[in-house]
């Protein structure tokens, strides 16, 4: 699974943030299951930022966030996303060779609303 987690960032403080983003970097790269990270700038918008993760799955990444040192020197920084969705699943993905489909991690939702179990008319 990844994880894309967008900021808003002001010019006069790309290098801070780039300075946080390092440091929150290292603190997830420091936990079981994570995979690769990097920090990017929009090419268009200069002011919109992002830190993408990868992880062996969700389980990880939701045990590396409940972590000390992650709740140290990363949600400092986390906490100033834009709330939006974050984490992904991988459903298709390029080997290199050929696009491969992954198969879904999630259960088919039976418990939402108008979806009883029951079938019940």
């Amino acid at each position: 699974m990844f994880v894309v987690v967008r900021f808003d960032v002001s010019a006069g403080d790309a290098d801070g943030f780039l300075g946080r983003a390092r440091e929150a970097l290292a603190a997830l790269a420091a936990r079981p299951g994570y995979l690769t990270g990097r920090v990017g700038r929009s090419v268009d918008e200069p002011g919109v930022w992002t830190v993408v993760t990868e992880w062996e799955g969700v389980g990880a990444y939701r045990r590396a966030l409940s972590a000390y040192d992650v709740k140290v020197r990363a949600t400092p920084l986390l906490a100033l996303a834009r709330d939006e969705p974050s984490a992904y699943e991988t459903l298709l993905y390029n080997d290199g060779v050929q696009a491969v489909s992954a198969p879904s991690d999630r259960s088919a939702d039976v418990s939402g609303p108008g979806n009883r179990g029951d079938h019940a008319r």
